[in-house]
């Protein structure tokens, strides 16, 4: 059953933001409250936001709640699905029915295991992008199917503009760039784990992390874990795995 939608105030999330912008400092509150405002003020269920989404690099500032969590694993396990042709296109990605969608055709195994591990009906992904410089991606997801409404696309559209300008001041702000250290994050054992596979297996880092998504998918696990069997030795990478 297509979820009716209620229509936000106009203009109520790009007022939230403005309020956020002159009382947030720190990287991952910041992330938290825009998430929060995009819940309240788009009509979603959840939502995250992820920077550097395009590059090896990617990680999770915040998820709203634990689905919101578990769709970020996914993708960033699989290298597939909304966020990531978000960050690499820079378009907005809609699904407004994940069941009925023949867009889901592109990241088969993310749209399978979305539908098999979660409630999610619909899922909106916005770049965070200003100009040339694409920082991530804000996700939203609704339980039941249903597009986005003029005003909400507007309102979900003018977030993620704001967005991207409120970290580039966070990253332009020699005091308040922490986020771009990423030991202080839950990627880091997958930078880390990404090092010792290149020294193991002689290659780039980006066959190294992409060798490691396709033994995380293979084994059936997320990447994460996988990543942590190799910090902790537990797991070495040779020629003939994946």
């Amino acid at each position: 059953m297509v979820r009716s939608v209620g229509v936000a105030e106009p203009g109520s999330v790009a007022q939230a933001m403005l309020a956020i912008a002159r009382e947030v400092g720190g990287d991952h509150e910041l992330a938290e409250q825009i998430c929060q405002a995009c819940v309240l003020g788009v009509d979603v269920d959840g939502a995250a936001i992820s920077l550097l989404t395009a590059s090896a690099s990617r990680e999770t500032l915040c998820a709203s709640d634990a689905t919101a969590e578990l769709l970020e694993d996914l993708q960033f396990s699989l290298g597939e699905g909304a966020c990531i042709e978000a960050a690499l296109t820079g378009r907005p990605v809609l699904v407004p029915d994940l069941h009925h969608s023949t867009q889901t055709i592109r990241w088969p195994i993310f749209a399978a295991a979305v539908m098999e591990q979660s409630d999610v009906g619909a899922l909106f992904a916005l770049p965070l992008q200003w100009g040339a410089i694409n920082l991530g991606v804000l996700d939203m997801y609704r339980t039941a199917p249903g597009s986005l409404n003029g005003a909400q696309l507007r309102e979900a559209i003018s977030a993620a503009n704001m967005a991207a300008l409120m970290f580039l001041g966070v990253r332009s702000d020699p005091g308040n760039g922490r986020w771009l250290d990423h030991s202080l994050h839950g990627r880091a054992e997958v930078h880390q784990a990404t090092g010792m596979i290149l020294v193991q297996l002689g290659v780039s880092a980006t066959d190294a992390l992409a060798r490691m998504r396709a033994y995380a998918f293979v084994e059936q696990r997320l990447l994460s874990d996988v990543a942590h069997d190799v910090v902790s030795r537990r797991l070495c990478f040779t020629q003939d795995m994946a």
